[in-house]
């Protein structure tokens, strides 16, 4: 990848945490402590978590990882529970801190721009707002995810599966047909299951499959 294209990877994620800033400006203190899609977290603490990823180096995840016995979850929940203020203000503030950050564990700047895009869905979603990472932003997270497991199995969510998007240029894989957003494909990549009713085509039901009985 060159340093051109990496640029633009990191300047797709600047924009991505600002818009998701700007979204949670708006919450209410309730809705700070509303579900998400990602497991077990509510806004607060999903909010945090990408507070913590953009704030550890490759040396500072190892030793992360390391203290937590190579846990991830383990890993995520402490790094996490660093980043969380007082309050959601102080934790909002906490995020917009790290904005322009450039900081990652790895050099797969593309999977840690899939964590801001689906974060972001993983609360907007539940909470009815209707914002949307653009497409520019979902592509290349669409392409990383068909081809790689990296912090969700994507890749083996849809392996012998054709993938297309109605909305942009991705399209990946062979097999039965998935189609639908960019948006939709890559959370049902990342295992959300609310949006396979967002796809069409015959390779749907394998996915869905797929989804519902793979490890939590």
């Amino acid at each position: 990848m060159t340093e051109r294209s990496i640029d633009s990877l990191w300047e797709l994620m600047l924009a991505e945490r600002v818009a998701l800033a700007e979204d949670l400006a708006g919450l209410t203190r309730e809705q700070w402590c509303h579900f998400t899609l990602c497991g077990e977290w509510d806004v607060e603490q999903v909010v945090a978590h990408l507070t913590a990823a953009a704030s550890l180096g490759q040396w500072q995840w190892i030793r992360s990882m390391i203290g937590a016995g190579f846990r991830p979850h383990l890993h995520n929940q402490r790094r996490l529970e660093e980043q969380l203020g007082d309050t959601p203000t102080e934790t909002l503030n906490r995020f917009r801190a790290v904005i322009d950050s450039r900081i990652a564990p790895t050099s797969d700047i593309a999977a840690f721009l899939g964590e801001v895009v689906v974060h972001a869905q993983d609360i907007r979603q539940p909470l009815g707002l209707t914002r949307e990472p653009r497409v520019e932003a979902l592509t290349p997270v669409a392409a990383f995810f068909a081809s790689r497991n990296f912090a969700v199995n994507s890749r083996t969510l849809v392996r012998g599966l054709r993938l297309k998007s109605d909305d942009g240029p991705f399209t990946e894989g062979a097999g039965s047909l998935v189609t639908g957003s960019t948006l939709a494909l890559v959370m049902a990549m990342a295992g959300r299951s609310a949006y396979l009713d967002a796809l069409d085509g015959p390779g749907v039901p394998v996915l869905r499959s797929r989804i519902s009985t793979r490890p939590s």
